[in-house]
């Protein structure tokens, strides 16, 4: 069987590698009670804990657009797939 993605207006916003404090910002203005869902590391490497890293986090490089899902989860995702997967919507579409 083959299956189409159902059209969801997503909000993401694009690491540009300097940019940690505007996504730290972004990511902790939707975060609810319990441990942080964005975090720089030891390593100064800007981490993602996502629905599917459990006590763990992914790393987000420089380019990689973190998006907000329909579940008010957040996740990196590469700009290749990034560009496959979504184009700008309409603001009003959005309201």
């Amino acid at each position: 069987m083959k299956f189409r993605k159902k059209p969801v207006i997503i909000e993401a916003l694009r690491f540009d590698g300097s940019n940690f404090m505007e996504v730290l910002d972004w990511v902790g203005s939707h975060a609810t009670a319990g441990p942080r869902l964005a975090f720089v590391d030891a390593e100064n490497k800007l981490r993602i804990r996502t629905l599917e890293s459990g006590d763990g986090s992914h790393i987000a490089d420089s380019g990689d657009w973190i998006i907000r899902g329909v579940k008010g989860e957040f996740y990196p995702c590469k700009p290749d797939i990034f560009a496959a997967t979504y184009e700008p919507a309409e603001e009003a579409a959005s309201a």
